[in-house]
């Protein structure tokens, strides 16, 4: 065989050699690394995060054994991001889990080279990440939360649980739900529906937050949609607070919110989005491409109804919905 020939022939058997493999050979070990805008300190975050390192030792990847895993938190600071997937994109990781869509566009920023797969993330497609959400094309891949029935049943259901909201302020933060629109359209056109007025409440701080419920309290009868953004869920206690002390009903995205104490939520299982996120970064190791790895949409959804709190505003939950409650809170 030509010299030639035998350079193309390795050549092209390295290329397809997993990423794994790649950094044994450079004698280190594979690197994982996880960028999240949440704060460490709050114990749901960190279960998500539990979550994708038991599954990943489940597949086979054991951090510190053969793997390492290094995470960064914002701590629900938007100006941090950037820095962060810096700091990761230079630790040249073989893959990178991107929780939400600003670490997304923020790492996206550093590397168009370095494989990333996303879990929290909004419609990929409509904000330019993927091409497609069967074949994505560049270096990212992953999970979305979004699908507008969705947030058609958070109006659903906040009209089932108090039949006389006529108004609903939808609570987000546009720097880190630069999405809204997409939620809005959704949610508006299920409003129309049941004869109530969706609009954008905007907020950027909790001083905002607070303005805009006190408000809200005073032109009853209005009820409260807090969408699915980093900056709802790192604020959580306070509009869950603000609620009841308005005595406003409210809908939330995710389970966590009423388990917190909130009245009613219905979203995606973010912890199954962490695990099958982990299945992604393995097979990315083994020697996957993300362009060749689809786009996934959430199959698991859970309809949580708290009913301490119910209670405490006086609620009568209907029949209907508490038998379709996939979990009461007592």
């Amino acid at each position: 065989m030509r010299r030639r020939e035998f350079i193309a022939l390795t050549g092209a058997v390295a290329a397809t050699w997993p990423l794994a493999a790649h950094a044994q050979q450079d004698g280190r070990m594979p690197r994982v690394a996880v960028l999240t805008p949440f704060a460490d300190s709050d114990p749901e975050t960190q279960s998500w995060l539990k979550t994708f390192v038991n599954e990943m030792q489940a597949v086979g990847w054991t951090d510190g054994r053969n793997v390492q895993i290094d995470v960064r938190w914002a701590g629900g600071e938007v100006g941090r991001i950037q820095k962060l997937a810096k700091e990761l994109v230079d630790l040249q990781p073989e893959v990178v889990l991107a929780m939400t869509t600003p670490s997304v566009k923020a790492l996206l920023r550093e590397t168009h080279t370095i494989p990333i797969v996303f879990s929290l993330v909004t419609d990929p497609v409509a904000q330019g990440l993927v091409e497609s959400s069967d074949r994505p094309g560049g270096n990212v891949t992953g999970f979305t939360i979004f699908e507008p029935e969705i947030s058609g049943k958070l109006v659903q259901v906040l009209k089932e649980i108090a039949p006389e909201t006529v108004r609903a302020a939808v609570i987000f933060n546009p720097e880190t739900a630069p999405y809204y629109k997409l939620y809005m359209n959704a949610i508006k056109a299920a409003a129309a529906s049941v004869a109530m007025k969706a609009f954008e409440t905007p907020a950027q701080s909790r001083v905002e937050i607070e303005a805009a419920m006190s408000a809200l309290a005073g032109e009853p009868p209005g009820g409260v949609i807090a969408m699915s953004d980093g900056f709802t869920v790192i604020h959580r206690d306070l509009i869950i607070a603000l609620a009841a002390r308005y005595r406003l009903p409210a809908a939330y995205p995710f389970r966590f919110f009423a388990a917190d104490g909130g009245l009613i939520s219905y979203g995606v299982d973010l912890k199954d989005m962490q695990r099958r996120a982990a299945a992604y970064v393995d097979r990315i190791l083994k020697g996957a491409k993300p362009a060749d790895l689809p786009v996934l949409l959430p199959t698991k959804f859970e309809l949580v109804i708290n009913l301490k709190t119910a209670r405490a505003l006086g609620r009568n939950i209907p029949a209907s919905l508490l038998g379709r409650a996939d979990e009461l809170i007592e």
